[in-house]
């Protein structure tokens, strides 16, 4: 009976000694991970664009790997930067002995006009591959950006409706803004945001009878703002050939026909799109699709 009861205090013991051991394990091994997930989290705070850098208390075994991580974002903005100024500097650079060649042949237009015809032709051609692939690079850039970027999209679309508004005043076309989600974002920077949205804005605009319409739409992880118009409208296969490079869809409207081209690269290189629809009021429907920040 005593060796019985031994036992029985001894089982007891050794449970509550196991349990102890166990509890104490999971308790060490959640605490000396706290500064991973805190890492984890501070990378997907990074990428979902609301800090620019990894910021925060970390232990000092893993605050070498946050300065590292922080100074390649940093060396990457910083190469970006260097990469879309010198892709400027190449456009001016060439645009200046362009317009001189330009001035050349229209002060010779007279005494030879075709050769003055070709050369202005020539010059307009290289002046749109200039213009192209000067947004092609700028478009390229944003692909590679520090991924922290985020763009709310109501200043920038209140902003667009302004500039419109004054150069399309004489057409008076009315442009209606759908109200959405007042912290709706971009993940991405403000001047891809414009380049996009400016280039399908004013091309609705140019199309309008008398109104163009702006709504967006959100999944959470991606964005999609439409631009309807009450135009003429395209069809299918007009749709296909104005999305190429250099097409415009009429001659007699202003413009390079690089902008809907400019759009879909921008578009594709953040990971997204653009598509031409039908319009519910009957003309045509711009819709780019984005990442959002969640």
């Amino acid at each position: 009976e005593p060796v019985s009861r031994f036992n029985g205090a001894l089982w007891l013991a050794l449970g509550v000694l196991g349990a102890g051991l166990v509890l104490a394990a999971v308790v060490q091994v959640s605490v000396g991970l706290s500064p991973l997930r805190a890492l984890r989290t501070a990378l997907a705070r990074v990428r979902g664009g609301e800090m620019p850098r990894l910021a925060g208390d970390f232990p000092v075994e893993v605050a070498p790997l946050v300065e590292e991580f922080n100074t390649v974002l940093a060396h990457n903005a910083d190469v970006v930067e260097r990469a879309r100024t010198h892709a400027g500097n190449l456009a001016h650079a060439l645009k200046t002995p362009l317009s001189v060649l330009a001035n050349a042949a229209q002060a010779k237009e007279q005494q030879d006009p075709e050769l003055a015809r070709l050369v202005l032709e020539q010059i307009g051609v290289a002046r749109r591959q200039v213009d192209y692939h000067l947004a092609r690079a700028q478009a390229a850039a944003a692909a590679t950006r520090v991924p922290g970027a985020k763009t709310v999209l109501v200043p920038v679309v209140e902003g667009l409706v302004r500039v419109m508004q004054r150069i399309h005043a004489q057409r008076e076309v009315a442009i209606t803004v759908h109200p959405w989600p007042a912290a709706l974002a971009f993940r991405g920077e403000a001047q891809d945001l414009q380049e996009m949205l400016g280039n399908l804005l004013d091309n609705a605009c140019k199309w309008a009878a008398l109104r163009v319409e702006i709504s967006a739409h959100t999944d959470g992880a991606t964005l999609t703002l439409f631009l309807d118009d009450d135009g003429p409208g395209l069809d299918v296969q007009q749709r296909n050939t104005v999305m190429r490079r250099g097409v415009r869809a009429d001659e007699q409207v202003p413009g390079s026909g690089l902008g809907l081209a400019i759009v879909d690269d921008l578009a594709r290189l953040y990971g997204g799109r653009v598509a031409l629809l039908d319009s519910p009021q009957g003309g045509l429907r711009a819709a780019l699709t984005l990442p959002a920040v969640a």
